[in-house]
């Protein structure tokens, strides 16, 4: 006899536990079905592990150059398995504060995989025999590191992200295939390190989607920490030379080769919804595996809803709550505001760092906005100098006399920069509106401000 629930989730990623914890307080009665500790990739093999490992990169980065400073520490020295215990650490903390959140909200959570039996009843069976009924179903399944014909992960020389984040030891000589988000973190992460690293991007610039200024700011950064970045080319092939490996790839139609010790292919990342009983469901899956689904995460199986990597949308974790709270609104009944997949906020946590929303300057001016823009950089900013990292810039998209369409910022904290300008987007504030508000001084925030009052014509530092 199958447990009857208000909602039953399959899968306890961001996607799965936000639609859980939000439903229980909300007053349903919800389960999870997860096979592995809920936190999915994000907690377990993505955003936290690789953020921890970034800030090793920050730590080891800072002390090198101390003595600029004045302060004069020595040569740092790495110790690699001590970052990993420290990674472990915070993910099992954040991993048990989950739980008890889980626990505290009584939401049942059934351990192992999970499979459809019937869609149109969101009837669930679990590889341990449990059956599990709910008057709507979740499916939140996740993803996994894409592969490239050819360049199946062994996880010695050929390595997923999953592998990237174990790492013991930090390899001289690395190849990144995939110049995205990814791709740039442990790019920066690893050079950071000691490592000679090369990126090799299909596309015409690294970090495809961000606004073309901060992408070349971001490849201008690297160029000076020696990290060598190949777009526009087209990988061949991988050659075994004794203990190298020979990465061979064509740029302007010529075939060039880099010689290293490993290779990480960084291309994205597929929907796992294969094995979890969709064929014959009625639920519809495109041709990528994803499920296909509607503004407020409905699949075509009344009842049934998918949210976060498992349907194609930004694969950010925030992303995935969100939608989330779309499903579980819809559920209930209440009135629920579709996700505005352009104007969500990204996050790239590389040196420097890349934090925008909204649309790029070609995105705005294809979609036949009068646009203008205001960039103003950190090199600039007495608080950037202080702290000395000069590099990057704060770019507004605007709306001629109208509102802002997109801020985009490269450089320190970029990430944490971020908030208002995806405020501005989001409420569509003006220049006017930002450029009348008082930002402290010194510090990175007034950039942002700096760049809206330019828009009004009327600037003081630039």
């Amino acid at each position: 006899m199958a447990e009857q629930f208000d909602v039953v989730v399959l899968g306890g990623g961001p996607g799965g536990y936000a639609a859980a914890l939000y439903g229980a307080a909300a007053g349903l009665h919800i389960a999870i079905v997860e096979e592995q500790r809920v936190g999915g990739t994000c907690l377990h093999r993505g955003c936290i592990p690789a953020k921890e490992l970034l800030e090793t990169a920050e730590v080891f980065r800072t002390v090198a150059g101390a003595k600029e400073f004045g302060v004069d520490a020595g040569q740092p020295v790495l110790d690699l398995a001590t970052s990993q215990t420290r990674k472990t650490a915070v993910i099992d903390r954040l991993t048990k504060g989950l739980e008890s959140l889980l626990k505290g909200r009584k939401v049942t959570v059934v351990p192992g995989r999970g499979s459809l039996i019937d869609a149109g009843a969101r009837h669930i069976k679990v590889s341990d025999g449990t059956e599990l009924k709910g008057d709507s179903l979740i499916l939140a399944t996740g993803s996994v590191p894409r592969s490239l014909p050819g360049l199946e992960f062994d996880g010695k020389r050929i390595l997923s992200s999953d592998h990237v984040l174990t790492l013991d030891a930090v390899p001289a000589r690395v190849a990144i295939i995939g110049g995205g988000a990814i791709g740039c973190e442990f790019a920066s992460f690893l050079a950071d390190l000691g490592s000679e690293v090369t990126i090799l991007e299909a596309l015409p610039q690294i970090l495809a989607g961000v606004d073309i200024e901060a992408s070349k700011a971001v490849g201008r950064a690297f160029g000076k920490r020696r990290i060598k970045v190949q777009a526009g080319v087209r990988v061949v092939g991988i050659d075994e030379a004794g203990t190298d490996l020979v990465v061979r790839y064509e740029l302007n139609g010529k075939e060039q080769s880099t010689t290293v010790d490993k290779v990480i292919v960084s291309v994205g990342r597929s929907p796992l919804s294969g094995g979890i009983g969709l064929e014959g469901s009625g639920v519809a899956v495109d041709q990528r595996g994803y499920i296909q689904v509607d503004e407020l995460m409905r699949t075509t199986v009344p009842g049934v809803f998918a949210v976060g990597d498992v349907v194609n949308t930004p694969q950010l974790a925030h992303v995935a709550f969100a939608e989330a709270i779309v499903a579980i609104k819809t559920h209930i009944g209440e009135p629920a505001v579709p996700v505005a997949y352009d104007k969500v906020p990204w996050g790239i946590y590389c040196h420097p760092e890349v934090g925008f929303a909204g649309l790029t300057e070609e995105k705005a001016r294809e979609q036949g906005y009068d646009v203008v823009t205001s960039v103003h950089r950190f090199n600039g900013n007495s608080r950037a100098l202080i702290i000395g990292e000069p590099d990057g810039l704060v770019k507004i998209v605007s709306e001629k006399d109208g509102p802002i369409l997109g801020v985009h910022i490269v450089g320190p904290w970029a990430t944490e920069l971020l908030a208002e300008g995806y405020l501005a987007v989001n409420w569509e504030a003006t220049a006017a509106d930002v450029g009348a508000l008082i930002h402290p001084h010194p510090t990175l925030s007034e950039l942002f401000g700096e760049s809206a009052m330019a828009l009004t014509g009327r600037a003081l530092h630039g």
